[in-house]
């Protein structure tokens, strides 16, 4: 390590924040690969007496580097809190398990006891959880209270993985007269999807103590929020719930309506963006009248709820004394009904509590098409449960939450390539066979940027880290591309252009609808990139443009950083 690297650190280090048991190394940009790189932050943490928090948050700490630290922290025995977030930046994926077994070896070995761990905005992936887990098991998490691992892309994999751990630590801390007695769950951005929710409502209903859930952004349908439903239901300590941004529907909303009916202690409810349309928000509205005396917050915005429904949801919140805030944003209203809204509450002296409304979608009059729209979203969800062999959920109990029976095998109806690109999915993709990837290719027009664009994102928007899609979205794009970018007609600066513009990276003159979630493009670039057919010159565009701060990017921290890492190695 140079002199003035080393002199840079130390100066860093003098920042370092220490009182009330913690020390702090938040924000320092550190870059710790070695057992050398480390040595001043061993120091602190050697002759740092009762360390209780460590904060690593804002640094990068190699396999090496993370091995001396764990030394260190084999005798901090008074250790509670880990702040980890954010601490793997511009690292390998490789890398992470190996440094976050090392750590928690470490404070196995110490015999701490921790209350929060905290890993959040670390982009390890599966594998990843697979480096803590056994820390989940062990002693030093019978303490543990608060658990945050927002936005790590753990995928299905993961969830299934932190939910069997949690149920290990609850069974055996539990043999042990202290029982498991997680408080708070941190897991947004981590697109767990119905299987991981479900999987993890099962250690929910058995652990019972929760008081905050927040799982925004995570690809969960109703299958997936019922599950949640039934295991909040026996997790009477319930405070906060925030699922915002997955797709309730009207059965996912009834069924967490009848779960907000027997919790007593409920203070926030955000369900924003969680298209529980106007049945969901009246079955809502129902369960809020009935009780949550201590409510201060509901966010329905963005739900598509209509004139009649919005109104029933504001009657609702009448005897609500502790309501602070209630969102109803980006709905189906229009100007009458929102100062309507606007005179029912300052009729209950609660004006104050209605947040803005700006983004209303306006009075649309059309009940009748979104029935309809309804009815093939119900039809459609039930025919994947179906292809999946889906089970019926039933009652939960604290033993076991989720008890099925294999459900009646339906015959798949065919599916065509214009039946796929229309009405997308993953199920859809893998039924058109084996020679998917062919005829997708041949019946696109690849001399249109535009139709080949567009063929590429709904390709990629099924995209899942399960095998057999991610063989078939990876195929599918090769063909397609392979077709697109072998014709010498084919505009590859265009195309970029046009593709940058959908993932609204890049603005138009022209109003483009941009694409809802950018995870699976941007894992379908990450393979494209990496293949013979892709143009090496467009690299430095995809790059320059991806690395720029854009709020749709942070939402998938994991899926960029997979792509840029990949462009860097290029």
């Amino acid at each position: 390590m140079a002199s003035e690297d080393i002199a840079k650190l130390a100066e860093s280090l003098a920042k370092t924040k220490v009182g009330g048991g913690q020390l702090s190394f938040k924000g320092q940009s550190l870059k710790l690969n070695t057992a050398e790189d480390a040595e001043e932050v061993i120091k602190q943490i050697e002759e740092f007496d009762g360390l209780e928090a460590l904060r690593l948050e804002g640094n990068t700490v190699g396999v090496e580097a993370a091995k001396v630290i764990a030394k260190a922290l084999e005798k901090k025995s008074e250790l509670k809190r880990c702040h980890w977030s954010d601490m793997f930046t511009g690292r390998l994926r490789s890398e992470i398990p190996p440094a976050l077994i090392s750590l928690g070896d470490a404070l196995i070995a110490a015999g701490a006891q921790l209350v929060e761990l905290d890993l959040s905005d670390n982009a390890f992936g599966p594998d990843g959880v697979r480096g803590f887990e056994a820390l989940l098991k062990s002693p030093a998490c019978y303490t543990l209270q608060e658990l945050k691992l927002n936005n790590c892309g753990m995928g299905i994999g993961g969830g299934k993985i932190l939910a069997t751990a949690l149920k290990e630590c609850h069974r055996k801390s539990s043999a042990q007269g202290r029982p498991l007695a997680l408080k708070i769950f941190v897991a947004g951005r981590n697109r767990l999807e119905n299987d991981g929710a479900t999987a993890l409502a099962e250690a929910f209903g058995i652990i019972g103590t929760l008081e905050e859930v927040h799982m925004p952004q995570n690809g969960i349908n109703h299958p997936g929020i019922t599950a949640l439903a039934q295991a909040f239901a026996i997790n009477p300590l319930l405070k906060v719930i925030n699922l915002n941004d997955n797709t309730f529907t009207e059965k996912g909303a009834v069924a967490m309506a009848e779960t907000l009916k027997a919790l007593r202690q409920i203070e926030v409810i955000n369900f924003g963006d969680c298209l529980v349309r106007s049945k969901g928000a009246v079955a809502i509205a129902d369960a809020v009248k009935e009780g949550l005396h201590k409510l201060k917050e509901l966010n329905l915005s963005f739900c598509e709820i209509k004139r009649d429904a919005a109104l029933t949801v504001v009657e609702a919140i009448e005897d609500k004394t502790e309501l602070e805030k209630l969102d109803l944003n980006g709905n189906c209203l229009g100007e009458e009904v929102c100062e309507q809204l606007h005179e029912i509450l300052e009729g209950f002296n609660m004006a104050s509590v209605l947040g803005s409304l700006s983004d209303d979608e306006g009075d649309e009059d059309d009940d009748e098409e979104e029935e309809e729209e309804d009815d093939e979203e119900e039809e459609e969800e039930e025919q994947q449960l179906k292809e999946r062999g889906a089970e019926e959920q039933e009652s939960l109990t604290p033993k076991k939450i989720i008890d099925s029976q294999a459900s009646t095998p339906v015959p798949s109806p065919p599916v065509d390539v214009a039946t796929f690109l229309a009405f997308p999915s993953p199920e859809k993709l893998l039924r058109l066979g084996p020679k998917c990837s062919v005829l997708i290719a041949q019946q696109t027009d690849t001399s249109d940027v535009e139709k080949v664009v567009a063929t590429l994102l709904r390709i990629s928007s099924v995209f899942k880290d399960e095998a057999p899609v991610k063989t078939a979205v990876h195929e599918t794009t090769d063909a397609l591309m392979k077709k697109a970018f072998g014709s010498a007609t084919f505009n590859s600066d265009a195309f970029i252009t046009n593709l940058l513009v959908h993932m609204g990276l890049l603005k138009s003159e022209e109003k483009i609808k941009t694409v809802p979630s950018l995870y699976g493009i941007l894992m379908t670039l990450n393979h494209m990139v990496q293949q013979d057919y892709f143009p090496k010159s467009l690299a430095p565009v995809l790059s320059a443009f991806v690395t720029k701060p854009n709020r749709a990017l942070d939402s998938c921290s994991f899926a960029r950083h997979m792509l840029l890492q990949t462009l860097h190695q290029l």
